[in-house]
């Protein structure tokens, strides 16, 4: 309650602030939101505003800042991303009215919304290409549910998994808020906060199944919940948080939701959150979307594309007949190339139907979300007619079905709207001339007031006789009829028609009863207008909600195509293939590349080395796995993530970068490439390695693809060889997946006489005057060794360290195929004293210019002909004795 001492209005500030602890309070005070006590201080250092003081409160300053309503939400928008939840305070009435209650009257107020991180609608709040979750975890009687909503979208999911699986699902949704039973906290708070969303505990209540069912039958106005399909009761419980925690955050106003839908989740590819992090798929190392395979491959032109592209490459599908048919949608317009463009011509025009459907549910729109939905439908209805006249495969005819509609809608929209539309309502001057009778007069008066006024002069000069007649204006009588005393006679005498106001020395003054009207109408006729148009606002609202479900439908259509369009675009410009997909185990790239780095190449002009992959295991042996050697540096890493990404893109629908390709369907994708540690919770480089094997050993199926890199570095030599090699013999006997295992430890190469599945690989390097040059180039065999100490050179190490590395190398290797001993001893005890350590040689000196090299750097062979190749041949021949 309000403490004793303080202004009507600061005790209802300090009532409404009691009921929204957690949040701060935007309190609405004219044209600004103000913040008071403790909300103060927070909000000026995160805001960088300043604070300043408004009256006391027992005996202290009160602490006070604010900022414009008309700018609120960029400081919602910093607010947010710095960890704030606010509770939205508006006036509930006129100042006016409050007046009529007494002078020191306080203004009701009521808070209408509270922001926070997962229910944000408008756009300058949100990426326009990606989702804003919103998520609700529980667990009944052992059952774990994770549902689902992004409401400037209306999407709502749910899905039921093991509890082993909570983390890699949200790692796949990102949500940026999470709600959560208070009594699981200790259980999955951390996982929720590793995953960077903000973690919002609710009461048991809020997660009871048998209420939630309720809320969604209410929800969606029916009786029962069966037309949605069959929902566990861990299903209902997170569901109907959702639900719960809208109705809160929303004050009762529900955003468009649309029907839920239970995920299946073998319907998906599996990936685990390190293995999203190790591909950089959504971002990349660094955190942002710069560098990451989204980045590279997003072509989409609308925002509904964009985010439904994010959604495919973060779950895959393992679906084989959904897959062919968005590949088949895919191959259609690569060879329709003219078609194709003409369509994402018409799709840069298709505003962000999604969201401005959600605004409009949550009476937060605006005009131009009004017109968003008529642009949208005009450049559907135009794309589904050019469809219509083609013979398209099953997936575009569907698309045409669900983009052909809502013609009476448009209609109704063409004639209300003008065709740029201010941004708010209040502004007014958004319908039409000739849409309402009613709102055109009101225009009228406010903008031609004078012209009526003497039309309805000329109209009683003609009907007294009296040319002199005028009708005049001021500030006593308003508007009045005024002729001379000579006159006023014959206008006393008409009877009731005119009503004798007021006599001077020289005029009569009078009034009519359409004058008296017509005066009222153009006073109001500027506040009319707007009520009117806001009264049409209101009607143009709920006639496009009344239409809601089509009309998701028709965004999804235009998503859908956008993608099409978007990954035929991508296959054709840099020369992607389509993919075999079926339902066996076969894995086999020719000439594949790794997007990302390839583009990166391309960018500084250099090219990129492709390489085939076959890991197509026989019946026999059920595994397939390469063993990969070579030094660092020589593109091991890229190798293993290319083929991941391969498979990846693959099952998404697109097409690939490669020459060829034939996958089998794969079902999880799992990756253990990059060394990283986890002090926060205290986790070594090594054991973060071996948690993230430990989960690969022991989810993968026979249809995993498996990519590892360098299992056991992190610990001694032959720790971590142990290590490595009996992972690799589970993943062959246990697993019996199809897997990429780079290695340096060369003894591993021996396991292809014992594991017929298992079969060794290297990347190619020469060696020339001293340097190591990298070819990338994969090739059966193994390699003979990891050239270290050369890429050592290579980083720029100190000459005098890259040679004691040399001597120290050279004097092991001794060691080793003596059988160890006392050389071995010798030389450890010998490590430490630098002062042995050899001078460094002087640089050799450049050899001496060869003339038959200089001969070749200044031909040109595109230029040559026969018989000049043939004269050079003998040239450089006599050159080279030189």
């Amino acid at each position: 309650m309000a403490a004793t001492g303080v202004t009507p209005m600061m005790a209802q500030y300090l009532e409404i602030k009691e009921a929204h602890p957690g949040s701060l309070l935007f309190y609405r005070m004219g044209d600004f939101y103000e913040l008071f006590f403790d909300d103060a201080v927070a909000a000026a250092e995160a805001l960088d505003i300043a604070l300043t003081k408004r009256g006391k409160h027992e005996g202290d300053d009160i602490p006070m800042c604010g900022v414009p309503v008309h700018a609120a939400e960029g400081y919602l928008l910093t607010l947010i991303r710095k960890g704030f939840r606010v509770a939205v305070c508006e006036q509930m009435e006129d100042p006016a009215e409050a007046k009529k209650r007494g002078s020191k009257s306080v203004v009701k107020r009521g808070v209408v919304r509270l922001v926070t991180p997962g229910t944000l609608t408008e756009d300058s709040l949100l990426e326009a290409r990606r989702h804003n979750y919103l998520a609700a975890l529980t667990e009944v009687r052992g059952e774990v549910a994770l549902a689902y909503s992004d409401i400037s979208t209306g999407e709502l999911r749910v899905v039921s998994l093991p509890e082993v699986r909570i983390g890699p699902e949200l790692a796949r949704l990102m949500p940026r808020e999470v709600l959560l039973s208070d009594n699981k906290e200790e259980d999955w708070a951390e996982l929720i906060e590793d995953n960077g969303a903000a973690l919002t505990p609710l009461s048991r209540a809020a997660f009871d199944s048998t209420a939630a069912e309720g809320r969604l039958c209410k929800l969606y106005k029916v009786d029962t919940l069966d037309a949605f399909g069959s929902f566990t009761r861990a299903e209902l419980s997170a569901l109907g948080a959702i639900v719960e925690y809208l109705d809160i955050t929303q004050k009762g106003t529900l955003p468009l939701l649309r029907a839920p839908v239970r995920e299946a989740q073998d319907r998906v590819v599996q990936i685990d959150a390190s293995t999203r992090r190790n591909l950089e798929l959504t971002r990349s190392l660094s955190g942002g979307r710069q560098g990451s395979l989204l980045s590279v491959v997003d072509r989409t032109v609308t925002a509904g594309g964009g985010r439904l592209l994010e959604r495919r490459l973060s779950a895959p599908s393992r679906v084989l007949d959904e897959v062919q048919r968005r590949q088949e949608a895919v191959a259609y317009a690569v060879d329709h190339t003219i078609t194709a463009n003409q369509w994402r011509e018409s799709l840069r025009r298709v505003p962000d139907l999604d969201r401005a459907l959600s605004r409009l549910s949550l009476d937060r729109a605006g005009p131009r979300d009004l017109t968003a939905v008529r642009n949208t439908i005009t450049q559907s209805l135009d794309l589904a007619e050019t469809l219509s006249q083609l013979d398209l495969p099953p997936l575009l005819s569907q698309l045409t079905v669900d983009m052909a509609q809502q013609e009476e809608l448009l209609d109704l929209l063409d004639q209300a709207l003008i065709a740029e539309p201010p941004l708010l309502a209040r502004d007014g001057g958004f319908i039409a001339a000739g849409f309402h009778a009613e709102l055109d007069e009101a225009r009228t008066l406010r903008d031609e007031g004078r012209g009526v006024v003497a039309g309805l002069q000329a109209q009683y000069a003609e009907e007294t006789g009296i040319s002199s007649l005028k009708v005049k204006h001021n500030n006593v009588l308003g508007y009045f009829i005024e002729c001379t005393a000579t006159h006023g006679e014959k206008m006393l005498g008409m009877g009731e028609r005119f009503i004798h106001r007021q006599t001077t020395a020289n005029a009569l003054r009078f009034t009519t009863v359409e004058l008296s009207d017509l005066e009222t109408r153009i006073l109001n006729a500027g506040g009319r207008a707007l009520e009117i148009e806001k009264r049409l606002f209101e009607d143009l609202r709920q006639a496009i909600l009344e239409q809601a479900a089509p009309l998701g439908s028709m965004a999804r259509a235009l998503a859908e195509l956008d993608l099409t369009t978007a990954l035929a675009d991508l296959a054709r410009s840099e020369d992607w293939c389509r993919p075999v997909i079926d339902d066996s185990r076969t894995f086999r790239i020719d000439a594949g590349r790794h997007p990302v780095v390839e583009a990166a190449l391309k960018s500084d002009g250099d090219p990129f080395v492709a390489n085939d992959c076959e890991l197509s295991p026989s019946p026999r042996d059920g595994a397939a796995i390469w063993l990969l050697t070579g030094p660092n540096m020589a593109g091991k890493s890229t190798f293993l993530r290319q083929n991941a990404l391969i498979a990846l893109l693959a099952q998404m629908g697109g097409f690939v970068p490669a020459q060829s390709a034939h996958i089998g369907l794969v079902s999880q994708i799992f990756s253990r490439v990059g060394a990283s540690d986890d002090l926060a919770r205290g986790r070594s480089t090594f054991m973060v390695e071996m948690v993230e094997t430990a989960a690969i050993l022991n989810q993968a199926d026979d249809r995993a693809l498996v990519i590892l890199d360098e299992i056991g570095r992190g610990t001694a030599t032959y720790d971590g060889l142990s290590i490595a090699w009996a992972t690799m013999e589970h993943l062959h006997d246990v697993n019996r997946c199809r897997a990429l295992f780079a290695t340096h430890y060369h003894e591993m190469t021996a396991l292809t006489e014992k594991l017929n599945g298992v079969e060794n690989a290297t990347v190619s390097v020469k060696e020339w005057e001293g340097e190591v040059i990298f070819l990338h180039e994969v090739k059966r065999g193994a390699a003979d060794r990891s050239y270290g100490v050369q890429v050592a050179r290579l980083a720029g190490l100190p000459t005098s360290v890259v040679e004691r590395a040399r001597v120290v190398l050279e004097a092991l290797e001794e060691g080793e195929r003596q059988g160890g001993g006392s050389k071995q001893k010798a030389l450890i005890d010998d490590l430490p004293l630098f002062a042995a350590i050899p001078p460094a040689p002087p640089p050799a000196a450049k050899p001496a210019p060869s003339p038959a090299l200089e001969m070749l750097e200044k031909i040109h062979p595109d230029e040559l002909t026969p018989r000049e190749a043939l004269q050079l041949l003998y040239d450089l021949k006599e050159k080279a004795r030189q």
